[in-house]
C-alpha cells in the first residue's frame, strides 16, 4: 500500500500521516502491524473457506481420503 493510500484510508491528508511518521513513529508502526494482522486474518479465512470445500467434496464421496 502505498502512503498516498494509507493517507486516504485513514482519511488523512499525505501532510498529516508524514507529521505521525516524524512525531508518532509509534503510532505509525501500529497502524502498519495491524493492517498486516488484517491482512493475515483474510488469508486464513480464505484458506478456511477452500478447507470447508474440501470437507464438503469428501462427504459427498467426490474424494476418497484415508
Amino acid at each position: 500500500m502505498t502512503r498516498a493510500e494509507l493517507a486516504e484510508m485513514l482519511g488523512i491528508s499525505l501532510r498529516t500521516l508524514s507529521n505521525w511518521e516524524k512525531e508518532k513513529p509509534k503510532l505509525v508502526r501500529l497502524i502498519n502491524q495491524g493492517l498486516a494482522i488484517d491482512d493475515q486474518i483474510e488469508e486464513v479465512e480464505r484458506n478456511l473457506e477452500k478447507l470447508k470445500e474440501i470437507k464438503e467434496a469428501s462427504d459427498c464421496g467426490k474424494f476418497k481420503l484415508k
